[in-house]
């Protein structure tokens, strides 16, 4: 019998990966959903969201292990952090997943009152349908994850991100919301799922072996950060123009850029690259 310890098989590492990433987002997306919303005071907790905080790292310390082989680091904390703040795929990472994960951040945030302005929603609906947006983004992040044990993942990020783009456009023209709108939003939550799960698929393989914990933990905090973004831009946009269609279109560029570096750039990034 395989021990508990033993390192994952390499055909199922990105899936495990990205399953990890689906259930934090989907406890991040509990906590931050609240703030987008009309239901909750907004500094406080559910009673959910309040169990989850104490049972994640109790779960975690429980059955969570190193690597019985696993090379201990050398230096402090920040000398570690600084190093892998000097390698060029460290921000090239760093911005494929703040598009990815940053995008979710951003429509959690943001979509609730997207679909009440642009749509004259109530509060209800506006937030089940987000629910299903956040449901979708989630599910789609273990996908991106197992697709990426199967092709190349800068080949998986450049094509969800090219799914992205495309829908962001039709979005930008203001369809019905049944059924165009509900698909579009519904498929761009797809996409920006698999390119987050995808992104850290390829940390491991462009970025140096005993720096890949330091990246990633920069990758995950930009990519969190870049979230917050986007809704600021939205807000502006429909303040100044009275209308949401640039803001998507910015969206379908941005994704467009990171889908045509991860496939000409990051396809041909081995591990050694600085």
């Amino acid at each position: 019998m395989e021990r508990a310890d033993a390192p994952a098989p390499a055909a199922w590492r990105n899936l495990i990966v990205a399953t990890i990433g689906f259930t934090l987002t989907f406890w991040a997306w509990d906590l931050i959903a609240p703030l987008g919303s009309d239901y909750h005071d907004r500094l406080g907790l559910t009673s959910v969201q309040q169990s989850l905080l104490v049972a994640v790292p109790v779960l975690a310390a429980l059955l969570i292990r190193d690597r019985p082989d696993r090379a201990v680091p050398a230096g402090s904390l920040g000398q570690r952090l600084a190093s892998a703040g000097r390698l060029r795929v460290t921000w090239e990472l760093s911005a494929l997943y703040a598009i990815g994960f940053g995008g979710i951040v951003a429509f959690g945030v943001y979509l609730p009152t997207y679909l009440r302005t642009g749509y004259g929603l109530t509060p209800t609906d506006a937030g089940t349908k987000a629910a299903g947006f956040a449901l979708l983004t989630v599910i789609a992040r273990p996908f991106g994850g197992w697709l990426a044990d199967r092709v190349h993942p800068a080949v998986v990020t450049a094509g969800a991100l090219a799914f992205v783009a495309l829908l962001a456009i039709v979005q930008a023209f203001d369809p019905p919301l049944d059924p165009v709108g509900t698909v579009c939003l519904l498929c761009i939550a797809a996409g920006l799922g698999t390119a987050s799960g995808s992104v850290f698929a390829l940390v491991s393989q462009v970025t140096p072996q005993p720096q890949v914990g330091s990246v990633t933990g920069i990758v995950g905090a930009v990519g969190g950060l870049g979230g917050f973004v986007p809704p600021l831009v939205m807000g502006a946009v429909y303040s100044a123009r009275g209308s949401y269609s640039i803001g998507f279109m910015l969206l379908s560029d941005l994704a467009l850029a990171g889908c045509v570096y991860a496939y000409v750039r990051m396809r041909t990034v081995r591990g050694g690259a600085g």
